[in-house]
């Protein structure tokens, strides 16, 4: 709780902002979570959501009335005014919309990553932004982490020299990569977005963070090479609960789904297939949903890896990859400095002295709400997100936000310069 403790102590806070969520899936009730968990900081007085259980689900939790619960963010929008603060969490091809309009009508808009699935619509957003001069903040959840804190703190210091190059790889994971881009919302760029603005914006966002530099050129390469019909097993059958592979089929979605309800875990991925996770449920959901399909029997066309090649101003250099050939786990960064070595994830941070030869291992402490199954995703960055908002619009001062607009918006371009750069094979350059 760094954000709010310091605006105690330094500035007066005006009051607890009244939250309208718009989007009540797995990342709205993320973020409806925390609000719970600290009445004392924001309150849920309003939900939006088509779908009717979680809809239910999000009025049960925060005590909503029939009044304060709606399908459509419109007649959220069009009735009495009683939040300060819209978050929105909606499909990433329903960003614009509410984000502009909000924004046009003076709320205080937190906005899920990424802003909008084409470069003219996240412009768009940031140029409503910019006219209204609201708090706005989008979730490049990774700026808020603790160890992003200490590898900051490490670099400021000088402690590696000058940043010469950095290695980043965001390992997805099989089982999530299966989940999300290949069963999942996400599998699709026609009804979604790239991989790498999809999953991996905040990736790009976090190393020009790093860096503390604008990227100047990009290339990338990658493409969609394993969940493709042509590898499907030729006994695989259309639905895992068919198939005579589900005992040893890594992707096989009872194999997977059936861990999580055997260790008694019904947060997510569980609840994107069913508000109210049991045995019977999720069953039912492998039958007739997307989750229960063969994942070489989909519709995907998203990339399953992809590497981005990154110059900076000054001439610094850096390296992204995207894989989902891996467990799933924190991502993994070196960063090569004229002076020493960093390397750390969400646990810990080494730090080798060329000059004195001696490596300093630092272990990343426990996050608030560690326990927490939730908030404790993303490495602490979720919560820690939420905790600098809502002290933003608190105290009206969006300078507890990390990342600004205009950053967001940059580096959402450069997400949109990699993939061209990808698909043109070719080196772009940014202005």
């Amino acid at each position: 709780m760094q954000a709010v403790q310091a605006a105690v102590e330094g500035e007066v806070l005006v009051r607890p902002p009244r939250v309208l969520l718009v989007g009540a899936g797995n990342r709205g009730e993320t973020y409806g979570h925390w609000i719970a968990r600290h009445p004392e900081r924001a309150s849920v007085v309003a939900v939006a959501e088509p779908h009717p259980e979680r809809r239910a689900a999000i009025a049960a939790t925060h005590g909503l009335s029939a009044s304060a619960v709606f399908a459509d963010w419109r007649d959220a929008a069009a009735g009495p005014r009683t939040a300060d603060t819209v978050i929105i969490t909606t499909q990433d091809a329903d960003h614009v919309e509410p984000a502009i309009a909000f924004a046009e009508a003076g709320y205080s808009v937190l906005l899920e990553k990424p802003i909008a699935p084409t470069q003219e619509e996240c412009r768009r957003v940031i140029e409503a932004v910019r006219r209204s001069g609201i708090v706005f903040g989008v979730c490049h959840v990774l700026r808020y982490t603790l160890y992003t804190r200490m590898l900051r703190d490490l670099l400021a210091q000088g402690r590696i020299g000058d940043i010469v190059n950095v290695d980043h790889v965001e390992p997805v994971g099989f089982d999530h990569y299966a989940h999300s881009y290949v069963r999942g919302n996400w599998r699709r760029e026609d009804a979604g977005a790239p991989m790498l603005l999809a999953k991996s914006c905040h990736d790009l966002d976090w190393l020009r963070y790093i860096v503390g530099r604008p990227v100047r050129a990009v290339s990338s390469f990658g493409g969609l090479s394993f969940f493709v019909p042509a590898n499907r097993p030729a006994e695989a059958a259309d639905r895992c609960l068919d198939c005579v592979l589900q005992r040893t089929c890594a992707y096989s979605a009872v194999r997977n789904y059936g861990e999580y309800l055997a260790a008694g875990h019904t947060a997510w991925p569980l609840s994107v297939l069913t508000p109210n996770p049991t045995a019977e449920s999720v069953t039912e959901a492998l039958r007739t949903g997307p989750y229960g399909r063969c994942v070489w029997a989909c519709d995907n066309d998203v990339v399953d890896h992809q590497v981005v090649a990154m110059e900076f101003d000054g001439g610094a250099t850096a390296t992204f990859t995207m894989t989902a050939f891996s467990t799933s786990r924190p991502r993994e960064t070196r960063i090569f400095g004229t002076l020493g070595e960093i390397y750390c994830d969400a646990s810990v941070v080494r730090v080798t002295d060329f000059r004195t030869r001696q490596t300093q291992i630092i272990d990343v402490p426990a996050q608030d709400h560690a326990d927490d199954p939730v908030l404790s995703r993303h490495s602490g960055g979720d919560a820690e997100l939420m905790d600098a908002f809502v002290t933003a619009v608190a105290t009206r001062d969006s300078r507890w936000i990390d990342a600004t607009a205009d950053e967001a918006l940059a580096a959402h371009e450069l997400v949109f310069a990699a993939e061209l750069a990808r698909r043109e094979g070719r080196v772009v350059t940014l202005g």
